[in-house]
């Protein structure tokens, strides 16, 4: 088989960093274009560095490790249980204006795979079948994920290409279809299964539909050494937020138990060499039942992990410091609105006061964490986001992401709402950048998301986007507290983005120097050149 699986296009707030140090592939000649012919000519971020333990250690350091893509190891895994041998493409390769980076591998295959998990448009899956089918003709296409699961019926219409779909669980679905094609046989017969029918008025037939145990299923291990590892412990959800499609995916909501969890967890450890799990799940920290046995279970796993939790969830401190004392590194919750209005349309089931009682909490202990929010929900007006600027402005502390609304996700249940909130798409082609409703449109939405940003970066002196940080090592200090590193990434970033606070770079001389002041107070220095700099790791975890 070949596999195509990876990750999708990306979205959001690609363009907030542009032209200034901290984009991403231009940052060094952004600031070289707009220090050119100061004191500060050849600044470049990349010369920050401190010195610990007799080393001297860049500031901005590379991540030393990289993360396996659970879909695609777990697809991996199933096909080598089934007898399958399998060559895997990224689907990153195929998002590239100038054509795919690295060259498809080549093999007499039966079949092609394609994961649509982290694909939300027809336009970027129908990018994805065209290619499979240009690059492996003759070959039944078979698509699984989360985004095939939701449209199969208008795929299976529209993409002639796609021969079959799974839909649902995959682990017993996938090798019974693979076995169908080799030996022969009914698709009837192959449970969660999509397939093209010509008696059917809409061309296809659906196989019975069959739920996994997650809990006697073997759960999914990568191959080899990985310092970090993600996790999936359940699927669906039991919320129905309108923003996600989790729900609507996998509508039976089951989970692993917490036996089940801390047994992967310690097998990862002793068989991969893992110190950290990253748990995917849209709220690890539900039933409460299972989070009460885990914070018993996971202590003894001694290793880090992180995951995502609802604002709810998080009522005292006693709870907070119990998550800590299970190795907890790091949690993410999606508050998206300080404003109950915004929150009512989202039907979020969370409250502003759940909000404020969660930040607060989470401020006070032991936990790193990062809260989420959202400009220009469908409903939402400039009125009701000032609630959350605000909030952002004068009270938040801590790592915080503000995203402009994205329509491209076609299966979202807020479409429910189309005609109350008169959500509209004025350019199929461009969704994220063509939407308006009743409260505004994406033009409103986007100035209210870099203004705000922009006045945190000033005002705040302790709140940080996480945004730019993703390449580099977390902690970049990790000798320091937590406390200690918002201190140094608020530096970094309000140096970085001087080009976009600063129309004159005469003008944010002073300030640059202001900034580099307060890093000296954390030990951090410009150094001469990067040629000082050790390559040895500096591990956190």
């Amino acid at each position: 088989m070949v596999l195509v699986s990876g990750l999708g296009p990306t979205l959001k707030n690609s363009d907030y960093l542009a032209n200034t140090m901290l984009e991403r592939q231009d940052g060094a000649a952004n600031a070289a274009k707009f220090l050119a012919g100061t004191e500060f000519g050849e600044f470049n971020l990349n010369r920050l560095g401190f010195r610990h333990n007799g080393a001297d250690y860049p500031l901005l350091r590379p991540r030393y490790y990289n993360v396996p893509h659970l879909t695609t190891f777990a697809v991996q895994e199933i096909l080598e249980r089934a007898g399958h041998n399998t060559d895997t493409y990224d689907t990153t390769n195929l998002w590239a204006e100038s054509g795919p980076a690295t060259p498809a591998p080549q093999g007499d295959y039966r079949a092609a795979l394609l994961s649509t998990s982290f694909i939300w448009t027809e336009r970027d899956l129908r990018q994805a079948v065209h290619w499979i089918a240009g690059t492996y003709p003759g070959i039944p296409i078979i698509l699984g994920g989360q985004y095939s699961n939701l449209k199969y019926t208008s795929l299976m219409r529209q993409i002639p290409e796609i021969d079959y779909i799974v839909r649902g669980d995959g682990e017993e679905a996938l090798p019974a279809l693979l076995d169908m094609l080799e030996k022969g046989g009914s698709p009837e017969e192959v449970p969660n299964l999509v397939y093209r029918h010509p008696r059917e008025l809409l061309g296809h037939r659906l196989s019975p539909f069959h739920y996994l145990d997650l809990d006697s299923y073997p759960s999914p291990q990568p191959k080899g050494d990985w310092r970090v590892i993600p996790y999936e412990s359940m699927r669906g959800c039991p919320f129905s937020c309108k923003f996600c499609s989790f729900p609507a995916a996998s509508p039976k909501w089951r989970y692993k138990s917490a036996a089940k969890i801390a047994a992967d967890w310690r097998r990862y450890a002793d068989e991969n060499g893992a110190s950290y799990i990253s748990a995917m799940d849209s709220t690890f920290t539900v039933p409460p039942t299972r989070l009460r046995e885990l914070l018993r279970l996971l202590p003894d796993v001694g290793i880090g992990w992180e995951a995502y939790s609802r604002a709810n969830v998080l009522k005292t401190a006693e709870l907070i410091d119990a998550i800590a004392a299970t190795h907890c590194q790091f949690l993410s919750i999606g508050f998206e609105s300080m404003s109950e209005s915004t929150l009512r349309h989202m039907n979020k089931k969370v409250t502003r006061k759940d909000n404020l009682r969660a930040f607060r909490l989470l401020n006070e202990g032991g936990l790193g964490y990062r809260c989420s929010f959202m400009a220009g929900y469908p409903g939402e007006s400039p009125e009701d986001f000032q609630e959350t600027r605000d909030f952002l402005a004068e009270e938040y502390a801590g790592h915080f992401m503000l995203s402009v609304f994205s329509i491209s996700d076609e299966t979202m249940p807020l479409w429910e709402d189309k005609e109350a909130l008169r959500i509209e798409v004025h350019d199929p082609d461009d969704p994220d950048y063509s939407w308006s409703h009743i409260g505004m449109d994406v033009a409103t939405a986007r100035s209210l998301n870099h203004s705000t940003l922009d006045l945190v970066r000033r005002v705040n002196e302790r709140a940080v986007l996480r945004l730019w940080q993703a390449d580099y090592q977390h902690l970049l200090m990790p000798q320091l507290g937590r406390w200690e590193n918002i201190a140094v990434e608020k530096a970094v970033e309000r140096i970085g983005m001087t080009p976009r606070d600063y129309p004159d770079a005469a003008e944010a001389i002073p300030y640059i120097r202001q900034q580099l002041d307060v890093l000296s107070r954390y030990g951090v220095t410009l150094y001469p050149d990067t040629d000082a700099f050790t390559a040895r790791p500096l591990f956190h975890f």
